[in-house]
């Protein structure tokens, strides 16, 4: 895997993509920043990247309710799963406004497109103001053979991708923004354990058995705008594990730290270690879950001795990893694969670890642009060399084992990724919309104050 990166060319456009040339040198990856001169070649294979990452919501989104296929396949026959999430229309809400920004569609065209997802919203079934996992998207009706679920994760996602509609447009705000006050998520709130309930089966009338304990994974998105709604207490913040307790044997480590006390909560800060590299584990050790949460939140800028830190050091962990296993390509995080879906991972990132075949997934690149633009940059050029440019952007994974490619397109990477660029070229475009509300603006002291062992 290349280290460093002393001259940039772009050269020619094939298949919509500038390729482009590295020289190699030695020394150590260049990260958190572009060298000089390279921006601008940077910048342009992000924006092509961009327009035909959007397609995908072009092609695949209802025009008559503004929702946008969970999955297109094309390895399968009929391949288009027509379903949808709350957390694909939270993102595909997202990747309209960025879109915009970057001059792929008009502004009215992005304003009536989330309208009409909005609109659809307003019409579809919910329970205590927040969305069932799966809704046709012909007609926005409840997908109820696939079981009726209240998911905390995902139902944070659409309430940060309304936030940030109201806040782009305000000709919206009146609308997206009543969809998401009337979200309550103290009813998926253990009032008693201080933690979040993994969602609730109305079918059954139950809460489900598990708690989402670990900080640092996706559902602190919700953890955090749940606050900052009043629908939690701000102490739920630090009642999370940033690691498990020393004597659950059974993790992938022996955590380090030491005791600390916040706003009267007392916890262990505790730490991973893989060679030289200190960081907060996540569940998995996949970029998703460290990442992903960093599309909304402004980790990078507040949380300097916290989160923001703890992203950079998941990101040198997936770089460091692949090239100990002298992969050319990096990036492990869940994703689709031929006929199915999957958890992936760095084993030793996270408490549990999710397994590890060899297979990379592009989205988990863009996640990591404002930590690592360069190495992503080669990355980028990497996956290409392995056949995964397709019709709307980068497939969902390829094996480099076997270099085998998923020819299958999922709304939420194709969202991942688009959100990731249009904070990249845009000064974190989306992350500044969803702090300008309230609901984002009033938590930021929980992120700015805390300091990782890791330092």
């Amino acid at each position: 895997m290349k280290k460093n990166f002393l001259l940039i060319l772009l050269t020619v456009m094939l298949v919509g993509i500038p390729q482009l040339s590295f020289a190699q040198g030695g020394g150590a990856p260049v990260q958190g920043g572009t060298p000089p001169g390279h921006e601008v070649a940077l910048e342009k294979q992000l924006e092509s990247i961009a327009k035909k990452t959007y397609k995908y919501f072009e092609d695949f989104t209802d025009t008559e309710t503004g929702l946008t296929s969970d999955i297109m396949r094309f390895d399968e026959e009929d391949g288009e799963g027509k379903h949808t999430s709350p957390t694909n229309i939270g993102i595909y809400m997202m990747s309209t406004i960025g879109a915009e920004e970057m001059g792929i569609i008009s502004r009215e065209e992005a304003v009536e497109r989330v309208k009409t997802t909005i609109s659809s919203l307003e019409d579809m079934e919910t329970w205590n103001g927040l969305y069932y996992n799966w809704y046709f998207t012909e007609d926005g009706s409840l997908m109820s053979d696939w079981g009726e679920f209240i998911s905390q994760v995902d139902n944070g996602w659409l309430t940060a991708g309304l936030i940030v509609a109201a806040e782009a447009y305000d000709e919206l705000a009146e609308d997206a923004l009543a969809i998401a006050h009337d979200m309550d998520y103290s009813t998926l709130y253990d009032f008693e354990e201080n933690l979040f309930h993994g969602g609730y089966d109305v079918e059954e009338g139950s809460l489900t058995d598990h708690h989402y304990g670990m900080f640092y994974t996706e559902p602190r998105v919700t953890s955090y705008l749940a606050i900052g709604k009043g629908d939690v207490p701000s102490e739920h913040w630090w009642n999370m594990y940033r690691t498990l307790p020393v004597e659950w044997d059974w993790q992938q480590q022996t955590p380090q730290g030491y005791e600390v006390e916040y706003d009267g909560v007392e916890f262990f800060q505790g730490h991973y270690q893989y060679e030289d590299i200190k960081y907060v584990p996540s569940w998995g050790g996949s970029m998703f879950e460290a990442l992903m949460p960093g599309l909304v939140l402004n980790e990078i800028e507040l949380g300097t001795s916290g989160l923001g830190l703890n992203n950079q050091r998941h990101v040198d962990v997936q770089i460091q990893y692949a090239e100990n296993q002298d992969y050319p390509v990096w990036g492990f995080s869940p994703a689709a694969i031929p006929g199915d879906y999957s958890e992936f991972g760095v084993p030793e990132a996270g408490t549990e670890g999710y397994p590890e075949d060899g297979t990379v997934t592009p989205h988990a690149s863009f996640l990591a642009l404002d930590y690592a633009p360069m190495e992503v940059f080669e990355n980028i050029r990497g996956l290409r060399d392995l056949d995964t440019y397709g019709p709307y952007g980068f497939y969902d994974t390829v094996n480099v084992h076997t270099e085998e490619v998923t020819e299958a397109y999922l709304a939420l990477d194709q969202g991942m990724i688009m959100v990731s660029i249009a904070n990249y070229l845009h000064d974190g475009l989306i992350r500044d919309y969803f702090h300008q509300n309230e609901i984002g603006e009033t938590p930021e002291h929980l992120i700015e104050r805390e300091e990782f062992s890791i330092e």
